[in-house]
């Protein structure tokens, strides 16, 4: 459904330090992706990444059926938007800010 939340990015210094804290909260198991990506495999869609000058703070990933259309959407509405880019195997994804400044990221599943 356009505009659910579907996936979340949470940065850390210390990937480790995170996930056994995650894990003590919530009790979430994660699984390496890439070199120190880790999803979470038991709870809600989302990873612990490294902090680094792009993922700052957490970042809330909304679904969208037609990506293009939606920065374009944005931009009309005063927001941001940077390159829509694909990462292979799971679909289309755009790092945006709404009018305020806000950041979100939207992404399209791969059809």
């Amino acid at each position: 459904m356009s505009g659910q939340v579907n996936w979340f990015e949470l940065p850390a210094e210390d990937t480790a330090r995170a996930r056994a804290f995650y894990a003590g909260v919530f009790g979430w198991e994660t699984s390496l992706m890439g070199e120190d990506y880790h999803v979470v495999t038991n709870g809600a869609a989302g990873a612990i990444a490294v902090r680094d000058a792009q993922l700052t703070q957490p970042r809330i990933y909304f679904h969208t059926t037609d990506i293009d259309a939606s920065v374009r959407k944005i931009a009309e509405l005063g927001g941001k938007s940077d390159d829509v880019q694909t990462v292979p195997d799971v679909g289309r994804i755009a790092h945006c800010q709404d009018d305020q400044g806000t950041p979100f990221s939207l992404y399209e599943p791969q059809g």
